[in-house]
């Protein structure tokens, strides 16, 4: 079983190893990172401070010269499942796994970057700024991604069961063409949003120390403060419905 979650815009600071865009999963990527990046680099250096806060989404001027100090392919680089830090990510708190689970993550989920289009969990990467859905100059990452992801991940994806976590605009980037199921959160009849975020890393964290294999075994697993209250089939997409307790 893969599992596809969204970034965050967040990231945590720090690294050790040099970072090597042509080694991140999916190699085949590799020109298109490199292009993006290229361009994305060239407006850090050009100092266009009203673009520089468009494409990070900050206003501070500290924390924009921050991010446009970065000189990406020289920066120390983490786990990509470390390196972001947003709700779901602190939920998961991965840090906190042991060995095993940690390998299952590395192995199994995927996760949408921005700036990078598709990751693996233990892929290395830096620290960097790109606010969703804005362009890097005149390019559109979701536009200029969608081409490759689609063939590539349909390939890499064939005969798996696919569990999709992510926000839904990361379909921009790539939406399963075979069957798959997603997660909806609800408490006292409400579908909610911002806990959405939060009860997917505990629902990841959970898989992760099972080592679900199937979508079968996923459905058995027991979470404390979730229960499933529907599962709906419409075409290829399963969606199970969670009830807060």
């Amino acid at each position: 079983m893969k599992i596809l979650l969204a970034p965050s815009e967040t990231k945590r600071t720090g690294g050790t190893e040099a970072f090597d865009p042509c080694r991140l999963r999916f190699e085949s990527l590799c020109p298109a990172r490199l292009k993006l990046m290229h361009s994305y680099t060239n407006i850090l250096q050009q100092g266009d401070t009203a673009e520089l806060q468009a494409m990070f989404g900050l206003k501070k001027p500290d924390d924009i010269a921050y991010h446009a100090n970065k000189d990406l392919i020289h920066e120390p680089t983490m786990k990509a499942i470390e390196r972001y830090t947003g709700v779901a990510f602190d939920y998961l708190s991965y840090e906190t796994l042991d060995a095993d689970a940690k390998a299952y993550l590395d192995k199994n989920l995927l996760i949408f970057s921005n700036l990078f289009g598709v990751l693996g969990a233990g892929d290395l990467i830096p620290e960097y700024r790109l606010q969703q859905g804005k362009p890097v100059g005149d390019t559109k990452p979701e536009q200029f991604y969608r081409p490759l992801l689609m063939p590539l991940l349909d390939d890499y994806l064939d005969g798996e069961e696919i569990l999709d976590i992510r926000a839904g605009f990361y379909d921009k980037y790539y939406k399963p063409s075979q069957p798959y199921t997603t997660l909806k959160f609800t408490k006292g009849g409400k579908v909610v949003s911002h806990w959405a975020k939060a009860y997917r890393g505990v629902v990841l964290r959970e898989i992760a120390k099972a080592k679900i294999d199937s979508l079968e075994a996923f459905l058995a697993l027991p979470i404390d403060g979730l229960c499933i209250e529907e599962i709906q089939t419409k075409g290829i997409k399963t969606e199970v419905i969670y009830t807060i307790a």
